[in-house]
This record gives C-alpha cells, structure tokens and sequence, in this order.
C-alpha cells in the first residue's frame, strides 16, 4: 500500500473514535470508518509481474485505452496512447521502458475531465522521458476532474527499469505514452491494462510470443 493510504486511513480511523468517544454514539463512527475503508482500498499497491523481453512497453498505469492516434511533434510524429484511470483503478504509476529519465518536465494547468481531449495539453501534468536502448518514450502524469496532486519520485538522469514505480496520481486522471512512430501497437481502444503487466507496444524486433 502506498504510504498515504496509511495516513489518510489512521486519521480517519481516529476521527471515528474520538467522535464515537465524544458522543457514545457508534452512528457517528460510520461515515470516517467507510472514508478510511476508501483510502485504504483506493491506495493499493499490487504486485505486478513485469514481460521480459527486449522492445516492450508496458503500461504506466490501469485503466481504460481511450484513444490511440498518430500526433505531430517537434521531433517529428509519434504514437500516442491515452489511458483513463476512474477512481476505481490502481493510481500508481510505473515506468514503460527501462533506461535514463533523460527529461521530466512539470506544468500547471487546468482539471478539465481527463476524458476530455484537451486535458493531454491543457490540465496540470507531468511529462516524463525515459531514454532506452536507442529510442526514447515519454509518458505523462495528467490530472483530472477530481485529481488534485501528481507525486512523482525521482529526477533527471535517475535509471529506472521497466515496470519500476515512479509515483502516483491522486484519484481520477489519465496517462497518456508517447511513442516513436515505427513501434508495433498492442493495444486497442476499449481495452483494460494494467501498470507495469501489460505490453502496449513493441519496438520492431520484439518477439511476438511476448505479447500479454
């Protein structure tokens, strides 16, 4: 579980009894007991069993494949795949690909709904990039109608290794991944995907056996 499951839960849990204490009235004990049974679910933090295999992507977080697109870039164009978390799904965040964060970038920004396109480029984000073995993908923190706070742990020039936790979104949101155009989608809209479990894409070479 993540650490502010804990804290949010505890707290809630001593609210419930002081008000219990207070008032000798368990009724009063229910709404905190559920809130902290919330947090403590809403901050789970599975173990996952990260694909082997040279090429992969996996996803950055759960949810829901919304949209997979082309896009226009500075760097020429690239792949995107946007994936909505709804409050009910695991918020953290895993890295897609092993390799050197060769770039994060912070910006603040609205909270429009995360369904909504324009909150890839208009609500508050983290843009993280992670360079690999000779291709790079980034992957974005977005928050979204009910998200209020993006927790992302390491730095600029940091290693990760695929699958690895690098933070969290705090509720509702969205994770969008951006890849070279020549990689090979595995994924389609509509589909359900798991944090650091499931294979989005492959770079040409990878083993189609691998596949999740």
């Amino acid at each position: 579980m993540v650490r502010d499951g804990y804290i949010y839960g505890l707290s809630l849990l001593a609210v419930a009894a002081v008000l219990v204490w207070a008032t000798n009235n368990w009724i009063w004990g229910i709404l905190p007991l559920l809130l902290a049974a919330f947090f403590l679910w809403f901050f789970r933090d599975p173990r996952r069993t990260i694909p082997q295999g040279a090429g992969l992507v996996v996803s950055p977080g759960d949810g829901l494949v919304t949209e997979t697109v082309t896009i226009h870039t500075p760097q020429g164009p690239q792949q995107r795949i946007s994936i909505f978390l709804s409050v009910f799904n695991v918020h953290v965040n895993r890295s897609p690909i092993g390799g050197v964060l060769s770039r994060v970038h912070y910006q603040k920004g609205l909270y429009l709904n995360a369904m909504n396109p324009a909150s890839a480029e208009r609500n508050e984000q983290n843009a993280v990039t992670v360079q690999g073995d000779g291709y790079e993908v980034t992957f974005k923190q977005i928050a979204g109608l009910l998200a209020r706070r993006i927790v992302f742990n390491l730095r600029e020039g940091d290693r990760v290794e695929r699958g690895q936790r690098v933070g969290l979104i705090k509720f509702g949101s969205r994770v969008d991944v951006l890849l070279p155009a020549q990689a090979e989608l595995r994924v389609k809209v509509g589909q359900r995907v798991k944090g650091g479990a499931s294979v989005l894409a492959a770079m040409p070479g990878a083993s189609a056996g691998e596949r999740m």
